[in-house]
């Protein structure tokens, strides 16, 4: 992967603030004409610099106002239990990360629910079908600070 240099990082750093924003508009922002803009997006997507673009969601207008944190603890830890749980957490819906981690337990899991009678259904269903876990550890939300999806590009 080629080096960014402050004309990419600049298109970065507008593209996350508003990710529709017209090619015209962005090329004007930057200093350069809307072909060469186009063409360094164009290679950032084609180099994975940009993954994506996402419309950011209100969780409580889709009926899941409660966001939750889990960390779970594995009795055995070996690239086949971790392949498993990997497995396991990329089909559960509520799940919206899940990090391998290091420390007293082996996984943080973060999840959007709607109530928590589901917050109990969600919490068996992981400890059932998770290879080995012995042990989790729940922290529910009751005010959300700061939440971004901005990454700094300087």
């Amino acid at each position: 992967m080629r080096e960014l240099d402050r004309l990419d990082r600049k298109i970065l750093d507008l593209l996350q603030k508003n990710g529709r924003l017209p090619m015209t508009e962005l090329a004007d922002k930057v200093g350069l004409s809307s072909t060469p803009c186009t063409e360094r997006v164009r290679r950032l997507e084609r180099d994975g610099v940009i993954t994506g673009y996402h419309a950011h969601l209100n969780p409580v207008a889709l009926g899941k106002p409660l966001l939750v944190f889990v960390e779970i603890k594995l009795s055995a830890k070996s690239g086949d239990v971790f392949d498993k749980v990997k497995h396991e957490m990329l089909f559960i819906p509520e799940v919206m990360e899940c990090h391998l981690v290091s420390g007293e337990f082996d996984y943080l899991i973060k999840a959007r629910i709607s109530q928590m009678g589901e917050y109990r259904r969600l919490l068996g269903n992981i400890l059932l079908k998770l290879p080995g876990a012995t042990e989790s550890r729940s922290s529910v939300v009751m005010e959300e600070i700061k939440e971004t999806l901005f990454l700094p590009t300087d």
